[in-house]
């Protein structure tokens, strides 16, 4: 699901333009409104806020008014010897009308007087969260509104009678109309209560920003656009939105299905563009760069009418551009700027700093993340005009390539026929995009509102039990996605369960969140067949049998139980339990309580116990990972099964002389968790909670000999277990970025692995620290991974040898 930044719904699906085409004419605000005052003034916006709605709730009461009104007509003829439907029809189509009606009409009769007679004190806050509380009502309209239409299709089709009805019902107009009624189809009526809990949404959060925060109705409000959102999010996928037509000078009618903005490779080099789906063509846009005060407009680069475009299938497509992979360490680089610039923002605020300097961080904040945006994805989609030409997306999720897949599919479904544009024509479908586009902006975290939710950080653990509702066996698996810096991105995977209708994975992983607010789960079918042609890195050739998407509500995760939930997806189900542990919590060390295992245990005491230089954990974890998963790709950044990496902690902890044998049947990402868990776990960092003072100051240095000759002291004052063990890594983790070509790990990937694990000081050292999620990832985290990488660069570093060299000056640690 693309990102939205301007609709609080972040639901491309909810957010159709309901201001125009077919919703009659708006009709004239109450009385005694004043003209449009400055933003400043919160109180007087409420209420040119509120009277609009006000005005558009009239017009919505009377279009459920008008879908309400053949009902009772055709029940009464139901129980007759020709009925027009039957009594289950009837009730199919009509579905939570009824109650809808009766819910909207009491919140208008409490809402309009207070409007009317308005004044600073008036309180209406619980009249919005009343309405949202009754939200269950259109969760069931939600449930049966594909059901409902299919049976009113059905229905006109062979009934001639009901087909008169459900094509022309007459909406009353507003009071201040001259006219006194507008047509409208039942399908488009249908379709209204969706579209109203939208702009419901929109006015809740209209109304937060011109409200006090000290106002009573503040919190109502807030509570309010809590539940609608959460709510719009969780229908998201179940619903087939209609969109505003265009008409062209033909007098054919088009309508906007879907659109978003996606990473186009175009003369060998990436370009954003915003891409529209409409019923019958597929328009490839770019805002033009227009001057201040002038309406913006998009220019057309390509459209395929849907009747000629097709989908090459891998080993069909031609040979891709050459797509040049960005460097994953600046792509870390951009995201510890956008990080570092969130959290100068943060503090400029809280300061009270000045807005232009705010403005500033921001723009530069914005500027990174579009660069981020723009180099991260890496999937192809492909689309081909059979007429001629081919164009290549880059997507960074497969959930979002499977929905325009999808989507582009349906329509194909349809009797289309190929087309040429004239000139004309073409510049109304694209002067028309402006007007209909869902989704507003590019999709960055600074587009968003400064009140919108920042999302989780810190670490979401999942568990992915099992899923059922296939109708045939199968070999089965499970992918996981989250959003952060305002796109999604693949986490983990599941084993593949052979030729089963009912897997039993029981895995559970645990997923580094950074600002993420959504969880999507993705079910396929491994392919085996070695004739697949795999052209790309990236390619996906197995097939997703089905996909779904959950909010990450904090209320419901930041528990330390695990929460329970099912996923449905296509008529399969999948049933996972989550828990998640914030940033500052997951890093927390906490002293020793035992002598006995490995975890969680001082290092010196487990050296001195096995009489060993470097701890047989390392030593063994170490010779694994070289002998078979040095080239495997993502090698301590991909999640290893936690169930896997316990069951090696166990061992591990009782010295099981099966440990061995364990170790060589077990999945190399397992043996890596198990590596970053025991330095996790320690109850001091590796570098030790005595000089992480020091090593912040060190890498601070700008001279670099001083720099050289801090850094190395620092190392020399280490104990000798820590030492030997931090330079027996330190080789281990240059030897595998050497493999940076297969296994896509350079050093500053591992780095950033690997330095907080190392440096992050214990719970009663860091107590003077930064404390939100933002500032620990920002400040913290930054100079850890720095301070690891200088030592990853630097040529190699003996024992004997710092033991033996002395400085030309020391640094007080």
């Amino acid at each position: 699901m693309p990102y939205i930044d301007e609709s609080p719904t972040m639901s491309p699906q909810l957010s159709a333009r309901s201001q125009s085409g077919g919703d009659g004419i708006l009709p004239t605000p109450p009385e005694g409104l004043g003209p449009v005052v400055e933003a400043g003034k919160g109180l007087e916006m409420r209420k040119l806020v509120l009277s609009g709605f006000l005005a558009s709730e009239e017009i919505y009461i009377n279009q459920l008014e008008a879908l309400l009104l053949p009902m009772k007509p055709l029940k009464a003829t139901a129980t007759t010897s020709q009925p027009v439907l039957t009594i289950q029809q009837i009730e199919t189509i009509f579905y939570k009308i009824q109650d809808i009606y009766e819910i909207h009409k009491e919140f208008y009769d409490n809402l309009c007087p207070k409007v009317q007679q308005w004044d600073s004190q008036v309180t209406l806050g619980h009249l919005f969260q009343k309405l949202a509380s009754q939200l269950g009502v259109y969760k069931a309209f939600v449930d049966n509104y594909k059901i409902a239409l299919e049976t009113a299709e059905k229905c006109s089709q062979s009934n001639n009678q009901f087909q008169k009805i459900s094509e022309e019902l007459k909406v009353k107009a507003p009071k201040d109309s001259k006219d006194s009624h507008t047509s409208i189809t039942m399908e488009a009526l249908l379709y209204k209560p969706i579209d109203r809990v939208t702009r419901s949404t929109l006015v809740l959060h209209d109304l937060l920003k011109h409200t006090p925060v000290d106002h009573p109705d503040y919190p109502l409000l807030q509570d309010a656009l809590r539940i609608s959102q959460n709510f719009l999010s969780s229908i998201n996928e179940d619903i087939d939105p209609r969109r505003t037509a265009v008409t062209t000078p033909k007098g054919e009618t088009r309508q906007l299905v879907k659109d978003g903005f996606l990473v186009e490779m175009a003369e060998s080099s990436r370009k954003l563009r915003h891409v529209f789906l409409f019923t019958d063509v597929l328009l490839c846009a770019k805002l033009k760069k227009t001057s201040v005060g002038k309406h913006q407009q998009y220019d057309c680069k390509w459209y395929i009418p849907l009747a000629d475009l097709v989908f090459p299938s891998p080993e069909e497509s031609e040979p891709s551009p050459q797509v040049h992979p960005f460097p994953d360490h600046e792509l870390e680089d951009m995201k510890m700027k956008i990080s570092a610039l969130k959290s100068e923002i943060q503090k400029e605020r809280a300061s009270k700093g000045q807005s232009r300097a705010i403005e500033r961080l921001k723009k530069k904040m914005f500027e990174n993340e579009f660069l981020l945006l723009l180099n991260s994805p890496t999937i192809p989609f492909r689309i081909h005009n059979r007429n001629g030409k081919s164009y290549l997306f880059l997507l960074s999720s497969d959930y979002e390539r499977s929905e325009w897949r999808e989507a582009i599919q349906k329509l194909q479904k349809k009797d289309l026929q190929a087309f040429v544009l004239s000139s004309v024509e073409l510049q109304v479908l694209t002067g028309s995009c402006f007007k209909l586009r869902t989704v507003h902006n590019i999709p960055v975290t600074s587009n968003k509102d400064d009140d919108e939710a920042p999302g989780l950080y810190g670490f979401l653990h999942v568990i992915v039990h099992s899923a059922k509702g296939f109708k045939q066996s199968a070999n089965l698996y499970c992918t996981l996605e989250v959003d952060s810096f305002g796109y999604f991105v693949s986490k983990a995977k599941t084993r593949v369960f052979r030729d089963t209708t009912e897997p039993q994975w029981n895995e559970e992983f645990e997923i580094e969140l950074e600002g993420s607010q959504s969880l999507r789960i993705l079910c396929y079918e491994k392919c085996y067949d070695k004739t697949k042609v795999n052209k790309d890195n990236n390619e996906i050739v197995d097939k997703i049998m089905g996909k779904g998407q959950i909010q990450l509500d904090p209320q419901t995760v930041q528990t330390k139980n695990w929460h329970m939930d099912v996923i449905e997806m296509n008529g399969i189900k999948v049933e996972f339990s989550m828990k998640f542990t914030s940033r500052d919590m997951s890093l927390k060390r906490t002293p020793s309580k035992k002598q006995t295992g490995v975890f969680g245990v001082k290092i010196s005491v487990v050296t001195k116990r096995e009489r060993s230089k470097v701890p047989y954990i390392v030593r063994q974890c170490v010779e694994e990972v070289e002998k078979r998963g040095i080239e495997e790709i993502g090698i301590y950044r991909i999640s290893g099964v936690a169930t896997d990496i316990q069951a090696l902690k166990a061992v591990f902890d009782a010295n099981n002389k099966d440990v061995l044998v364990m170790l060589s049947d077990m999945d190399i990402n397992a043996i890596a968790g198990t590596l970053k868990l025991y330095f996790r776990e320690l109850p001091e960092p590796l570098l030790t909670d005595r000089l992480y003072p020091a090593f912040m100051e060190g890498i601070a240095l700008s001279d670099p000999a001083a720099k050289e000759n801090c850094m190395m002291h620092l190392l020399r004052t280490l104990p000798d277990p820590n030492l030997i063990t931090f330079l027996f890594l330190l080789e281990h983790l240059k030897r595998v970025a050497e493999k940076e070509p297969i296994n896509k790990m350079s050093l500053h990937n591992l780095a950033t692995v690997f330095g907080p694990t190392l440096l992050r000081p214990s719970e009663v050292e860091s107590k003077g620290h930064l404390t939100s999620a933002s500032d620990i990832w920002s400040h913290d985290v930054m100079a850890q991974v720095q301070v690891l990488l200088y030592y990853l660069q630097h040529p190699p570093i003996s024992f004997a040898e710092l033991k033996r060299n002395t400085l030309y000056f020391s640094t007080d640690v």
